[in-house]
């Protein structure tokens, strides 16, 4: 059965580095919602910014695949818990479970170099200053979650962390 996993966090905390890392263990599909929103922005409407249509459509797609039987990483800020449903509502719409995962970075001056020195992939893609990334609005999980301190942990041990959650939410239900 097909999982959708949920990853949260900040700009520049390693969301992406995780995911792609993720990806090919789990023949999972990875959405990055950067990916969809900077082609809402160049696209013959210039949906900019992009409000929820980013995460509306990425949810739509990532429920064609779990419905294929194919497991999605959700790769967005997920910064509200209105957000956090969109994913969650495509996980029960597709009967399939929900592996939230928020990704942090303990150390603030890492969390910063990041930020700052972070290469940007995608054109049509704005990175955020520092400054932004602080002011940004990120609400507290209200429900369980799987949290990943990408200072503290390598990306390999954050990637077994999450297939050792993901084998235990497969087999029992919960992890």
């Amino acid at each position: 059965m097909a999982i959708l996993f949920v990853f949260s966090g900040l700009p520049g905390v390693g969301k992406t580095t995780l995911a792609k890392a993720l990806a090919p263990r789990l023949q999972a599909v990875h959405l990055r919602i950067d990916s969809v929103e900077a082609a809402l922005k160049t696209s013959v409407l210039a949906i900019s910014p992009p409000e929820d249509a980013g995460y509306v459509s990425g949810a739509a797609i990532a429920k064609d695949n779990l419905l294929l039987g194919n497991n999605v990483i959700a790769d967005a800020v997920n910064p509200i818990e209105i957000t956090r449903n969109i994913w969650l509502e495509a996980a029960l719409g597709a009967k399939v479970k929900a592996l939230n995962i928020e990704v942090i970075c303990s150390d603030e001056a890492e969390h910063r170099r990041r930020v700052e020195t972070r290469r940007n992939d995608i054109p049509a893609l704005s990175l955020p200053c520092w400054d932004a990334v602080k002011r940004r609005r990120f609400e507290k999980w209200k429900k369980h979650r799987l949290v990943l301190d990408t200072f503290q942990n390598s990306v390999e041990e954050n990637v077994e962390e999450i297939l050792s959650s993901f084998s235990q939410l497969a087999r029992y239900g919960s992890y």
